[in-house]
This record gives structure tokens, C-alpha cells and sequence, in this order.
């Protein structure tokens, strides 16, 4: 019985903000609709939809308000706060530069490449070029490769010659599918 229980807490957790929102939803469309119909009969006009029109164009007001007047400054305010404290600074600003580099406006994982890491053995690893010049490191025949892991959201750079190094000439994002599914997924 505890089981069942269980489960259907899930299923109201699961279920819940779905049926909300379609509630709310339908609520504001036949409120809205009531409004309408009436003004639009006193002016002796027919206009289908106007309520779900109406919706829309207030969701996406909502939107842009919640992002612009809302959303926007919690966030400038959180990152102000977390850049104050020692550690928790260098932390955020890693992984804030990472996933810009991966999804942001900066995307810098575009150059993917082959590189011959065991001569012996002929051995490659695929990669991304992250940065093409490290004189301000005193390397001059490098550039950096980023190595993402299989199976896991984590990697590694290195510093590799530039001869070592091969382009590949696929989409980025299917190299990086292929190398994060340890080889599972196709190219």
C-alpha cells in the first residue's frame, strides 16, 4: 500500500504543473473570451480566435518581461555575488567559460581535429583547437586541444604540435556526440 502511495505522489508531481498550466491556460482563454465576445458583438464583429490570440501575444509579453525586468538582473545579481567569494569565483568562471564555449554566443569547440598522440602505435585522439596561438604561454608551434571524456562531461587539454594535428571535416557537433558516446554514435 505504501508502494501505491508512492506512486501516486509521483504521478501528481509528475502530472501537476502540466495540468496547471492547461488550467490557467483555459481559464485566461474563456476569461478573455467572455470580455471579447461581448465588446466584439457591440461593435457588430466576428472575430474567431481573438482570445487565443490574445493569450499568445500575453505569454510572450510575460516572457520578455520576466527575462528583461526579472530574470536578468537575479542573474547579473547571483554571478556579482559568487565572483566576490575566493574559491567559488574560480570555480563559476571555469565552468561558466566552458558551457558558453559549448552552447553560448562564443562557441569554441568548432575546429575538430585528429591527433596523433602514439606514433608507435599510430595512435589518435579527436579533439577541438581551442586556441590556435600560445605565444603569451612561449609556445609558438602549439595550439591547445581540447579532449572531451566518453560517457561523462568532463576532458581534457593539451598542448600539442601543430604537424601532430588534423582537421576534420565533419560537424562539430556529430564529432562531439561521437567522441561523448565513446564511439557508440553514428558519424
Amino acid at each position: 500500500m505504501n508502494r501505491i502511495f508512492k506512486y501516486l505522489l509521483q504521478g501528481i508531481l509528475y502530472t501537476a504543473p502540466f495540468a496547471v498550466t492547461l488550467y490557467i491556460l483555459f481559464f485566461v482563454f474563456d476569461f478573455l473570451d467572455g470580455i471579447l465576445s461581448g465588446v466584439l458583438a457591440a461593435i457588430n464583429l466576428d472575430f474567431p480566435g481573438i482570445g487565443l490570440l490574445l493569450i499568445v501575444i500575453f505569454l510572450i509579453l510575460v516572457g520578455y518581461l520576466g527575462q528583461t525586468i526579472v530574470a536578468n538582473p537575479l542573474k547579473r545579481f547571483f554571478r556579482a555575488t559568487i565572483l566576490k567569494v575566493p574559491i567559488l569565483n574560480i570555480v563559476y568562471s571555469a565552468f561558466s567559460d566552458l558551457f558558453s564555449a559549448i552552447v553560448g554566443k562564443e562557441r569554441k569547440f568548432n575546429k575538430p581535429v585528429k591527433v596523433l598522440v602514439n606514433r608507435e602505435a599510430n595512435l589518435y585522439k579527436l579533439g577541438f583547437v581551442t586556441e590556435e596561438d600560445l605565444t603569451v604561454i612561449g609556445e609558438y608551434d602549439k595550439v591547445a586541444v581540447y579532449f572531451p571524456h566518453s560517457y561523462n562531461f568532463s576532458g581534457e587539454m593539451f598542448i600539442v604540435p601543430k604537424d601532430q594535428v588534423t582537421p576534420v571535416h565533419l560537424p562539430p557537433g556529430d564529432v562531439m556526440k561521437f567522441i561523448v558516446s565513446g564511439g557508440v554514435a553514428e558519424l
